[in-house]
């Protein structure tokens, strides 16, 4: 089994706004090492109660559309009976269940196998944890 599975965590500062922020690049670098031009499976996933992990355009206004989208679904109120934090924090142990903490991609050669506008990004709507942790796992 060795060289078949191999895992990297990498640390994202989202500050304190809602954010998407495209670890696309990041996955890139990762699988140009850990699957060397093999085939496999890219495991990308936030070890956190209260982010996601999405495949969407960005550049061209749907990251600021997703964040729009969710505001809506999950409004940062006081309806929420989880109420620690910031006001409507409630909302945001909401959100993986609407954008998973994790996504499965495709690796052929040793390349991401997204669309051509597809990004791997890290949603966050949490003000109130400025960093985050994500975890890239390949296996061949």
């Amino acid at each position: 089994m060795s060289g078949t599975f191999t895992t990297r965590v990498l640390t994202v500062s989202t500050g304190s706004e809602e954010r998407v922020v495209d670890l696309t690049g990041d996955c890139e670098a990762f699988l140009r090492e850990a699957a060397a031009g093999r085939d496999g499976l890219l495991n990308v996933f936030v070890p956190h109660a209260t982010a996601g992990i999405a495949v969407i355009e960005t550049g061209a206004g749907s990251d600021d559309d997703l964040l729009a989208a969710l505001h809506t679904l999950l409004p940062a109120d006081d309806r929420w009976q989880h109420r620690h934090g910031s006001p409507g924090h409630g909302r945001d142990h909401v959100l993986p269940a609407i954008v998973p903490p994790h996504a499965t991609l495709p690796v052929m050669g040793g390349r991401l196998e997204l669309g051509i506008w597809q990004s791997v990004c890290l949603v966050d709507t949490n003000k109130d944890n400025p960093r985050r942790q994500v975890r890239l796992s390949f296996l061949a």
